[in-house]
């Protein structure tokens, strides 16, 4: 018995084979595409990059500096059209590897010294220094040498180490972080009585020793709302839908009714078929049910999307010789980002695994013995992607948590030049008097 079974099914098997063995190649294009794709990208996107020169500006604060945040925001806004310049055809885009370059704000302490930079494309310095010196007119712009140069490049070793973390957002995109309306300093007249979240950071950036290093790093690349952003989706729709759920409204949805139903009803009712059902409607709008806070938060999203927006990726790096690193010294950084949160809207705080230079027990016993090797991986990859002022999934795309999007006010809060005597740190080195040019009809020799 069983060997006529066996007769019947060994032509099948045998006719099974010889498609296989002459077509098994056919299904290899569709499942290979995702991988060539996303290499052919990568090397043409490299291509376009390494073309790019691009050059680090160090920012030095001027003594006065009235309205700090909201002269950085119109810079925010001027940057981003110096910068956004999307491939305009196929060949720009999978040909050229053309992409929008990004900006790197950088808020660092070497030695106890807090410094300001700006890693721009070295084509636009002219643009982006007249757009910093319509604002802060008295502040004083240099192009210096990458100060990550400095540091050893096998980070950590036995005389250096590091703790680092990149950031995300607690809610999705459109939620905004507490910004500096909310800090109340443009309603104080006096310099003195305002309030600075930078005046925190800077003050402990000032009690680093020798030794260490803090650096703080915001890579903002400028993105259109209508056109997909960090997630793929234009994140003004993605807004626009959280704020029409905010304010319960609802579509009118079409109802799929058998076909001998909608006869009926054309019959008898004489109602068009596919037609939409009339909802029943409420004496109170539901606008009119909101709560205060729930109209304060679909303001805050409405006042977000308004203002352009920068795909953004937060990260931080506390690094110093083995005789000074002091752990506890990471919660400078810590503790800054905790003042821009808003319990109702949103707030920044690190990601954690795998972005966090710290190792989490596994259940699974035989991978806890590499847990030294895997920390020291994270703490390579944290550093040189630093240095290369990336994302942290790259050179992946697509989604992932730790890119976001903020606006031109939420830069602004997070990264501008206070004055004197909101941040009177005495390690902060200041411009006294600008530095003006010579008379144009000054002879040379």
């Amino acid at each position: 018995m069983l060997s006529d079974s066996l007769k019947i099914l060994m032509p099948i098997f045998s006719n099974l084979w010889e498609i296989f063995r002459v077509w098994w190649w056919l299904p290899l294009p569709i499942v290979l595409w995702w991988p060539f794709s996303f290499l052919w990208h990568w090397w043409r996107t490299d291509g376009f990059l390494k073309k790019t020169k691009f050059i680090l500006l160090e920012i030095k604060m001027p003594r006065e500096v009235l309205k700090p945040m909201r002269a950085m925001e119109i810079i925010m806004d001027g940057l981003w059209q110096i910068l956004f310049d999307p491939p305009g055809d196929f060949f720009e885009k999978h040909i050229d590897g053309k992409i929008i370059l990004s900006y790197s704000f950088e808020i660092i302490s070497i030695d106890g010294e807090p410094k300001f930079f700006i890693r721009i494309p070295k084509s636009n310095q002219d643009a982006v220094e007249a757009v910093i010196y319509s604002q802060y007119p008295e502040a004083e712009i240099s192009l210096v040498d990458d100060y990550t140069k400095y540091i050893p490049k096998d980070i950590p070793n036995n005389s250096w180490d590091l703790w680092g973390a990149d950031y995300k957002l607690s809610r999705p995109n459109a939620y905004p972080i507490k910004t500096y309306i909310k800090f109340e300093t443009e309603k104080e007249p006096l310099e003195e009585k305002r309030i600075d979240p930078l005046s925190m950071l800077l003050e402990s950036l000032a009690k680093t020793k020798t030794g260490e290093c803090y650096w703080i790093q915001i890579v903002a690349q400028p993105v259109r709302g209508d056109v997909g952003g960090c997630e793929g989706i234009p994140w003004l729709k993605e807004g626009e839908k959280i704020r029409d759920e905010l304010a319960r409204r609802t579509e009118k949805k079409r109802v799929q009714r058998p076909l001998v139903l909608e006869a009926v009803d054309v019959l008898v009712a004489g109602e068009p078929p596919g037609g939409l059902k009339e909802e029943k409607r409420e004496l109170i709008p539901p606008e009119m049910k909101l709560t205060p806070g729930e109209r304060d938060v679909i303001t805050a999203v409405e006042q977000k999307m308004a203002k352009r927006g920068f795909q953004t990726s937060i990260r931080f790096i506390y690094l110093g010789k083995k005789e000074v690193f002091f752990k506890a010294k990471l919660r400078f950084a810590l503790s800054f980002f905790s003042t821009f949160v808003t319990q109702n809207l949103n707030a920044l705080f690190p990601y954690g695994q795998p972005y966090l230079t710290k190792i989490k027990k596994s259940w699974f016993l035989p991978l806890n013995f590499l847990a030294n090797r895997r920390l020291y991986l994270r703490k390579r990859s944290i550093f040189r992607k630093y240095c290369l002022r990336v994302h942290p999934m790259f050179p992946a795309k697509g989604k992932w948590p730790s890119s976001f999007i903020l606006n031109t006010e939420e830069l602004a809060t997070i990264f501008h030049l206070p004055g004197q005597r909101v941040a009177s740190a005495p390690s902060i080195k200041r411009i006294e008097a600008k530095k003006g040019e010579a008379p144009p009809g000054l002879p040379s020799e």
